[in-house]
């Protein structure tokens, strides 16, 4: 098997999977038994300074959107950071510690925005040996009402000024966790970096509301006939959190930073998409409580087999799809393709003629015994019709070779090898 051995910031761990700040990641008995799953590091679930103690709400803390088949595509929070006394969570985290030296064990941190809170916060976790701390400055409900949590997530300069005060104070790596709640990733992640953090971690949840009760006509999760909004995380937000990472992977500004991805990671062929656009490990949540700890199982040798089947080593896979995320103006526009059926795989649903019909281009013909077939005429090469075709590789794209006539345009397939050059821009001064 491919060797997973992970160095994240000088953080060692047999694998990239870690687990994220979250309820899994709360006591001593969670983390040994993650670790005992497989699992290569945990965030420990995030500490506040002493003092009046948080309280969670008793009652239901989850909302949730399901696909079809009843499978759990998000998941919304509206829980707080530890309810456990902080004596408590250091003293467990220090005895995990010790026990799991093999292990990365990294403390999430939120208190409020002030230097000596930091101070204070990061003197009392020195003594726990744990391998770095991740800075919360994501969480989209309750604490940020408070002036934390991604109501210092949004603003560039808190985020600076506070990752400054944690490199003061403290030796250990310092990842900063960004909110997606953003506009633009990029100052964020550019405020980090100008701090002196030595990786981020992204995405952390998306303020949401699930779904509303239409009986008491209230946001769900509901509380005594209210809700309020929460941060959803799973399978859903992982093409937001692709695009983030890559983001500031190809970034001039922070293309060297590190980062750690997260965000609906629930199976190896999602991490090795995050690693490919830029992460150096991932983080999972939602998988982990939907399925239990021992889906980084299946992580580990899917990943583990990709890579022997690519020859590559895990180093090579990180950052290898950066290259090809580019602005839509430098995307190749003399790649044409056309949409082929395969007649022996169709079962003849019409569900690629539904939506080819009603969305504009009419290029999929019915023709006797429910028979379907591509209008090459009519073809924009959309691939709609790839994605609601209920069967694997009926439909499939193909290639119009260079010099050949596309028949939707009546022009020769020429190599333009941009927006700016192609005679369809008004502004092109390229002759056809």
């Amino acid at each position: 098997m491919a060797d997973l051995t992970s160095n994240f910031i000088g953080i060692k761990s047999p694998n990239p999977f870690w687990l994220a700040s979250a309820p899994p990641t709360d006591k001593k008995y969670n983390v040994e038994r993650a670790y005992e799953a497989g699992w290569g590091g945990v965030v420990w679930k995030t500490l506040g300074s002493e003092g009046p103690p948080v309280v969670n709400v008793s009652g239901p803390r989850y909302g949730a959107v399901w696909g079809a088949d009843r499978r759990l595509l998000a998941l919304n929070n509206i829980e707080l950071i530890t309810d456990r006394p902080l004596e408590v969570n250091l003293r467990e985290i220090k005895e995990v510690k010790r026990k799991w030296r093999d292990r990365a064990l990294v403390i999430s941190l939120m208190v409020p925005c002030d230097e000596d809170s930091w101070k204070n916060i990061l003197k009392a976790i020195e003594d726990t040996e744990a391998d770095g701390v991740e800075l919360n400055f994501g969480c989209p409900h309750g604490m940020a009402e408070r002036g934390m949590g991604s109501a210092v997530g949004q603003v560039p300069e808190y985020i600076e000024m506070v990752t400054r005060w944690v490199k003061q104070y403290s030796r250990m790596p310092c990842i900063v966790k960004l909110t997606p709640n953003v506009t633009s990733i990029l100052p964020p992640a550019v405020a980090a970096h100008r701090g002196g953090a030595d990786a981020v971690s992204l995405i952390n949840t998306v303020k949401s509301i699930t779904n509303v009760d239409l009986d008491n006509f209230s946001p769900f999760p509901m509380i005594d006939g209210k809700g309020s909004h929460g941060g959803l995380c799973g399978p859903a937000v992982k093409p937001m959190a692709l695009n983030m990472v890559g983001e500031i992977a190809r970034h001039d500004e922070t293309r060297s930073l590190p980062i750690s991805g997260i965000g609906g990671v629930t199976t190896w062929r999602d991490a090795a998409e995050f690693l490919a656009m830029g992460a150096g490990n991932v983080q999972v949540c939602t998988a982990a409580m939907t399925y239990g700890f021992k889906v980084v199982q299946e992580m580990i040798s899917g990943l583990s087999q990709y890579l022997d089947e690519k020859e590559m080593r895990l180093d090579d896979l990180v950052g290898r799809a950066v290259p090809n995320f580019v602005e839509w103006q430098h995307l190749n526009l003399n790649y044409v393709t056309k949409a082929r059926i395969s007649q022996d795989d169709c079962i003849k649903c019409g569900r690629c003629y539904a939506a080819c019909e009603d969305t504009s281009h009419q290029a999929i013909l019915m023709k006797p015994g429910r028979v379907f077939e591509v209008n090459d005429a009519e073809c924009v090469a959309c691939n709609l019709c790839v994605n609601v075709c209920p069967v694997e590789n009926c439909i499939t794209m193909e290639e119009l070779p260079l010099g050949t006539l596309d028949p939707r345009t009546g022009r020769n397939v020429v190599p333009y090898s941009n927006w700016t050059e192609h005679p369809n821009n008004p502004s092109a001064t390229a002759a056809e």
